[in-house]
Formats: structure tokens, C-alpha cells, sequence
């Protein structure tokens, strides 16, 4: 599926939950950050991640559903790599050239457990306790 139509698909909340995975929210974020600065984008994957759940009825619980840090320190990492890296053809080019992106564990480098399982970690945005996430002096858009 190319960028366009996955993006739409996702809008619409017509992804199969089976196709919603990582790299799918990867994706969706790097999209997002192509056309909109960082604020904006954190805002529409935080929607459409919501609106998706809710159209394939992912009950929202203490370790289910969505996850403001989580999404944030997600949609966040993308940024800096775009600006320092620049754009890939596709998306899925991008996620291949940035295999450090595909390393679902990784926000283990910069939150603790207990802080990133909080309660307040899964409905607000906690910066992380271990080490600051990466910023880029470079601009995406």
C-alpha cells in the first residue's frame, strides 16, 4: 500500500487492527511530520490512534489502548531522525534506512520502568528520567 493510501486508511479507521503495529505507528508519524510541524503531528497521531482504537474497540485500560508517552517520545524520535537525516522516498524507505527505529525497546534507554508503566505516564506526556530524548538543532519542514 503506498504512503498515501495507508495514510487514508488510517484517517478513516479502515487499517485492519491485524496491520496496526509499530511499524505502522512509525510510519504514521514520519507521514505526519512530512507535512506538519512537530505540535501538529504529535496532535493527529494522538487522534487518529485514538479514533482507530476506538473504531476497533480497544478497550482503554491500565496497560491497553493508548499511551500519551509513549506516542510522544515515538512521534518525537522520528522528528529528530528526520531532521537529521532527511526524508526517505517512502516511508517504509525511511523505517529501513533507520533501523534504530524498528527497536520497539528502545524507550528502555531513556525512561525507567515505573515511570513509563505510570498511570500519568499513559494519559500525559512524563519526560523521561533515565536520559533527555534527542533533539535536533536542524529543522524537518
Amino acid at each position: 500500500m503506498d504512503d498515501e493510501k495507508f495514510l487514508r486508511s488510517f484517517e478513516e479507521c479502515t487499517l485492519p487492527f491485524a496491520q496496526w503495529h509499530h511499524r505502522a505507528h512509525i510510519k504514521v508519524a514520519y507521514l505526519y511530520l512530512r507535512q506538519y510541524s512537530l505540535a501538529t503531528a504529535i496532535e493527529r497521531v494522538r487522534a487518529g490512534i485514538k479514533a482507530l482504537n476506538a473504531a476497533h474497540q480497544v478497550p482503554e485500560a491500565p496497560y491497553r489502548g493508548y499511551h500519551e508517552t509513549m506516542t510522544q517520545a515515538w512521534v518525537r524520535l522520528v522528528h529528530v531522525t528526520l531532521c537529521e537525516y532527511g526524508p526517505g522516498e517512502t516511508a517504509d524507505e525511511f523505517f529501513e534506512q533507520h533501523p534504530q527505529l524498528s527497536q520497539k525497546k528502545v524507550l528502555r534507554l531513556f525512561y525507567s520502568r515505573e515511570r513509563f508503566m505510570s498511570p500519568q505516564a499513559k494519559v500525559e506526556f512524563l519526560e523521561p528520567d533515565l536520559a533527555p530524548l534527542p533533539k535536533s538543532v536542524r529543522q524537518s519542514r
